[in-house]
């Protein structure tokens, strides 16, 4: 976004030092010039903001074209990587698993600590376990190229929120493996999702949107009452409760296509991992 010049740069020396071959590294800059970055390091400039989503699939075209790019490492850019083997760690792991498909990093801040929402369990649990989840974090990801090749990019019009889970069910569904990495770790700072204007409202309509998207039929309701009597349960303030149902609603009136019911197996699949798609 522009305005966190000292933070990317220390970002990109942390990527710099990192063991092994070097990265080919790109910075998209969502409608704002970008400042003078590091020799080697390639910029994309868009005329607007594309959100989250519609900025990576930029990325993601830019590094096609390229070319011989295997793995996208998407990073937050006010986090930076703490450890030299990060990188090397992501080669290791999608070279011994053919069918793993996406790596999530565990976020942590300054102390180490890691908050219970960037850990892609049911209730947080665990943040220094490594294993199988049915989705992953937007602020520190590897995702193998063929697998965006497959299942396609992350959905634009989300705009921000969930586009990450969209993309997990899509991939799951295609029988692509997603692992929770405690050991590739991104340095972030402590925050909360409601920092952002946009929060309630767009995470309340996306979620409609995935339900309708990728659910089987009798699951969406199931899903959604879910997530309803969950952020009724968290006690936000009226604004945000208020932002929310505006959210959930224009997510029912309005459609987000395509749709494309993932198959049962999905489901169980998801189910065994300790995640069915009803919560």
């Amino acid at each position: 976004m522009g305005d966190r010049p000292t933070e990317l740069r220390a970002l990109l020396d942390s990527v710099a030092a990192q063991e092994g071959a070097p990265a080919a590294v790109v910075v998209l800059g969502q409608g704002v010039p970008l400042p003078t970055l590091p020799d080697g390091v390639a910029c994309v400039e868009l005329s607007e903001n594309l959100g989250i989503p519609g900025g990576r699939n930029a990325g993601v075209r830019w590094l096609r074209e390229t070319g011989g790019v295997d793995i996208v490492v998407v990073l937050d850019d006010d986090g930076l990587l703490p450890r030299k083997d990060t990188l090397r760690l992501v080669r290791e792991a999608f070279a011994d698993n053919p069918r793993l498909g996406i790596a999530g990093f565990r976020i942590a801040d300054e102390t180490g600590a890691s908050q219970r929402r960037h850990v892609p369990r049911l209730g947080g649990k665990n943040p220094l376990v490594s294993g199988p989840v049915t989705t992953f974090l937007g602020g520190g990801h590897a995702i193998r190229m063929r697998v965006i090749d497959e299942v396609g990019g992350f959905p634009a019009r989300f705009f921000y929120a969930h586009e990450e889970t969209d993309f997990a069910w899509r991939a799951l569904d295609a029988g692509w493996g997603i692992d929770y990495r405690a050991d590739m770790v991104l340095q972030h700072p402590r925050t909360a999702a409601s920092r952002h204007t946009v929060y309630y409202r767009n995470t309340a309509r996306n979620r409609v949107w995935l339900a309708k998207r990728h659910l089987p039929a009798v699951l969406v309701p199931a899903y959604l009452a879910t997530w309803a009597a969950y952020t009724i349960a968290q006690r936000p303030p009226l604004s945000g409760l208020a932002a929310w149902w505006a959210g959930f609603f224009e997510g029912v009136r309005t459609p987000c296509p395509p749709r494309r019911a993932m198959r049962w197996r999905t489901v169980w699949r998801m189910t065994r991992l300790g995640r069915p798609p009803v919560i």
